[in-house]
């Protein structure tokens, strides 16, 4: 993630901004931009600040504070790239609903922030049978409701509401022996398993995978149920990132996948304000570090590992001072940022294939327009 700049006034912003509190003019996130504008009424619509050739609205989501994202006025769609994948919503007429749906939104706008950054290719429901897609459903007692779960399937994938209410959440973390349970973390898992099925479970990256994570063809039902009844080896953290990853291959690659939009979107911000890391007690440089890369454009995993490390013990350390867990509560051990390398590949390998198809697709429309 990135900062922002207040074109009118020079304020420091944030992704979620929706006003800027120096200036109080009204923000607007163009996606393909990757900006955050000052929005200037113009007639029924608005303008990007410096300039008034383009026009645009806001998703329909921003009337419930939960979108500051912008889409041109001329787009048949209502909502924005990112809401329009919802599916299922929390009833509205309620208002707590509309507050723990609001935090559910903020958190996948982030989700898509790097979804956009990386060029991954997204398509909804209407695109695809196997679109992604999104369900935030209620656990309502009183209607006979069960208990809603989080998971993916299909390009579904589910989230449950009371996620977003903390206590509730750290009570399942507590409950499932969790260092570290988000709304973001569910986001960047469960896009794993969907990009699993996009990118690997047809194509000829799948026994590379296998070689890497393991055989995702055993009984996955029987392998969550041995997990949770036996828990994870010993020496887990020899091999794999979290405990849960243990459970199936499948698993192992979600949370992998996790981990690496972890590193880069944090190592971004930190690059976004300059961050480096010198400790003063000159105990070496593995605990150096500068971070003067784009980390969504670095040429190796390894690039992104040399500064993270540095940066997590540091943070780490920092949180302690506060009486708070650290920050990331995780190992990275060789084998664990080989994973990360396959990941790395991949996404760099489906950003630029689906950046040349999209660009090809422009060129054949352009075409068809003089034609």
């Amino acid at each position: 993630m990135r900062l922002f700049k207040c074109q009118a006034c020079g304020q420091v912003l944030l992704f979620e901004n929706t006003t800027c509190e120096k200036c109080r003019r009204r923000l607007g996130y163009l996606p393909d931009d990757n900006l955050l504008t000052v929005a200037e009424p113009k007639g029924a619509f608005w303008a990007a600040w410096g300039d008034d050739q383009r026009v645009y609205r806001y998703c329909g989501n921003a009337q419930y504070d939960c979108c500051n994202w912008l889409l041109p006025a001329d787009s048949p769609d209502t909502l924005c790239a990112a809401c329009r994948h919802n599916g299922t919503i929390p009833d509205l007429s309620r208002q707590w609903n509309v507050a723990l749906w609001r935090k559910i939104e903020l958190a996948k706008h982030r989700l898509f922030y790097s979804l956009l950054r990386f060029r991954l290719p997204l398509q909804t429901r209407n695109d695809d049978a196997e679109g992604l897609v999104f369900d935030f459903p209620t656990d309502d007692a009183a209607m006979g409701a069960a208990k809603s779960m989080t998971g993916h399937e299909d390009g579904r994938i589910t989230i449950a509401l009371a996620e977003a209410d903390d206590p509730e959440r750290e009570k399942r973390r507590s409950a499932m022996r969790e260092p570290y349970r988000t709304i973001l973390g569910h986001f960047r898992h469960e896009i794993g398993h969907y990009y699993w099925d996009r990118l690997v479970r047809d194509s000829a990256l799948l026994e590379p995978c296998r070689a890497v994570f393991g055989d995702d063809r055993l009984d996955y039902g029987e392998a969550l149920r041995a997990h949770y009844e036996k828990g994870a080896p010993g020496d887990w953290q020899e091999r794999f990132v979290s405990a849960y990853a243990t459970s199936h291959p499948w698993e192992d690659f979600a949370e992998t996948w996790a981990h690496y939009f972890h590193i880069v979107d944090t190592l971004e911000m930190a690059h976004a304000f300059g961050v480096d890391i010198h400790p003063t007690l000159g105990v070496g440089a593995e605990l150096e570090t500068h971070i003067d890369f784009q980390p969504y454009r670095a040429k190796s995993v390894t690039q992104l590992v040399d500064a993270w490390l540095p940066l997590t013990f540091a943070l780490n350390s920092i949180n302690r001072c506060m009486g708070q867990s650290d920050l990331y509560p995780f190992i990275l051990t060789p084998a664990i940022v080989e994973k990360l390398g396959f990941i790395h590949q991949l996404i760099r390998a489906a950003g630029t294939a689906h950046s040349a198809s999209r660009g090809a697709g422009a060129a054949e429309a352009a075409t068809a327009r003089r034609a």
